[in-house]
């Protein structure tokens, strides 16, 4: 009851509601103007913050241009709810927007208004894919439009590309890209070097749970020179190959592992020591751990695929193959002997930092998600963020069932395939999501065998995501995804499924994180439509 009283969210959704008033109430005079006088009315904004008009004094005329504007160029005219969100989001705060509110577009209001001090914008994605998308299409338009410049920030650009698109009004990347930039420019020499010349204004995150939360602690690190072991990675993983099960424990919980007694005695001999656990012989101690945690903790095609002789990371949060990056402390050296694929130097740490020290650097930050309200304390004590839940446009009507839990992995996929034919039967699209990308490609097989055509979206196809996400709410369309379709990825429903009850959303089993897990049911029921999960 307390918490009801004194619930910031609450009091921040109700002081919104009179600027989302202010706003509505201008919407017949803004829709008269011209699209020239449309555009004009940015520097006319600019103009009047330079004479020293507050910015939350121009909201609501600020918010009203953008609404008309995205009537006009993306023909979707922002809800009222959307225009809570925005608030919200300007204000500092985190909008829980369920997801198919339409978060994109909500965001495209604070991020105008956030621009018009000329300072820029980083809107953030937690992937390569959405920036791309929104930059160079209707959302990036809708802010051109409005006479905003627009960046994008991609790995694989120049310095002088960075450069260039840091100077824009507002700039769309991922997580991980502007971290490292900020990395790289405190490596240069000149400041007429660094990329992001203006430094860190105004962030506003997408899925800012993903990014603030459950990779807070994750370390970006520029590695530069180069230790040579190799010779040592391959006769530890020979060694740890050569183990038997009373030779090492593992620690489910902690992921750790370690040898008995008898695996000690085992590696004195295979390495003729007289003490393993000398100190001299503690390089020797990392390498046997390193294999020791390939070889059995480590899974391939679920922290890791092998592509083209060469091992590459999966994000455990999006599902998506991490490039260029590598496990730290040899322990992707360790993996590429596992593996039996080409050693790369091991290389040693030049500068680090963790996403929750650099976020904490903007002046402002705000973000949005479907899934927040379960950290709200860790927000605000950390990064002193309001979590304000934004009501949903169209009541929800997706049908959530409870789990069915089996005796056996056999039985649990018999009845998983089962219950996909039966609804294939009637042309119902589903969509079925699991963990790794091991699990999705065994799914693949069953459905095979069962003659039930599908598409298959992981970490080894994701060039095709656009395609296969666009299909996936046809009429008897099947989609095995790993959780690379629980964020972002908007599924609509093709003609005909209404009917049959929507899309259903089908979880092979469930994610340490419950909010991954809701964000994956969020793919079914989007904007009041039918849907079960």
């Amino acid at each position: 009851m307390l918490k009801k009283w004194f619930d910031p969210g609450k009091r921040e959704l109700k002081e919104a509601k009179k600027v989302a008033d202010a706003v509505f109430a201008l919407e017949k005079e803004t829709a008269l103007l011209k699209d020239e006088e449309l555009t004009q009315k940015t520097q006319m904004f600019k103009q009047r913050y330079q004479n020293g008009e507050s910015l939350d004094s121009i909201m609501p005329e600020a918010f009203a241009v953008v609404r008309e504007a995205s009537r006009r160029v993306t023909k979707l005219f922002p809800y009222y709810v959307q225009v809570l969100g925005a608030i919200a989001i300007f204000h500092g705060n985190i909008a829980e927007m369920r997801t198919g509110e339409g978060k994109t577009l909500t965001a495209v209001m604070p991020a105008y208004l956030g621009a018009i001090n000329g300072e820029g914008v980083h809107i953030v994605t937690v992937n390569e894919y959405l920036a791309k998308r929104e930059a160079e299409g209707d959302i990036g338009d809708l802010f051109r439009f409005l006479g905003l410049t627009v960046g994008l920030n991609l790995r694989d650009l120049t310095r002088d590309q960075k450069k260039e698109a840091y100077d824009c009004d507002i700039l769309y990347s991922t997580n991980s890209e502007l971290g490292f930039d900020y990395l790289r420019d405190h490596m240069v020499l000149f400041a007429k070097d660094m990329v992001a010349q203006r430094g860190l204004n105004y962030a506003i995150i997408d899925e800012v749970d993903s990014i603030l939360i459950d990779e807070a602690r994750t370390p970006l690190i520029i590695s530069g020179g180069a230790k040579n072991n190799y010779n040592l990675y391959q006769a530890t993983d020979r060694f740890a190959k050569s183990l038997r099960d009373e030779d090492f424990e593992i620690d489910i919980e902690s992921k750790s592992i370690s040898l008995t007694p008898n695996g000690i005695q085992r590696a004195e001999q295979v390495f003729q020591l007289d003490n393993l656990y000398d100190l001299k012989h503690v390089t020797l101690v990392h390498h046997i751990n390193n294999a020791l945690r390939a070889n059995y903790i480590m899974s391939r095609d679920k922290e890791y695929v092998v592509d083209n002789g060469e091992v590459l990371i999966v994000d455990q949060f999006t599902g998506r193959i991490l490039r260029g990056r590598q496990f730290s402390e040899g322990l992707h050296q360790a993996l590429e002997a596992k593996e039996g694929v080409q050693i790369k130097k091991e290389t040693v740490t030049v500068a680090t930092i963790t996403y929750q020290n650099f976020f904490r650097m903007y002046k402002k930050l705000s973000g949005m998600t479907g899934t927040a309200k379960t950290e709200e304390e860790e927000f605000r004590d950390i990064y002193n963020m309001d979590v304000v839940e934004v009501p949903t446009n169209a009541p929800v009507i997706r049908n959530d069932e409870p789990d069915y839990i089996y005796a056996s992995l056999e039985e649990k996929f018999k009845a998983l395939v089962d219950e996909v034919e039966r609804r294939h039967e009637v042309g119902q699209p589903m969509l079925i999501g699991t963990i790794a990308v091991e699990t999705s490609e065994d799914l693949s097989r069953m459905l095979k065998l069962r003659r039930i055509p599908h598409e298959v979206l992981n970490a080894k196809n994701h060039e095709r995501e656009a395609e296969i996400v666009a299909k996936a709410g046809l009429l008897g369309s099947v989609t095995i995804a790993t959780n690379m379709a629980g964020r972002g990825t908007d599924i609509k429903l093709g003609p005909g499924v209404v009917a049959l009850g929507g899309l259903a959303v089908i979880g092979s089993e469930r994610h340490e994180s419950r909010r991954i897990d809701n964000q994956l049911r969020g793919r079914a029921g989007r904007q009041g439509d039918p849907g079960c999960s």
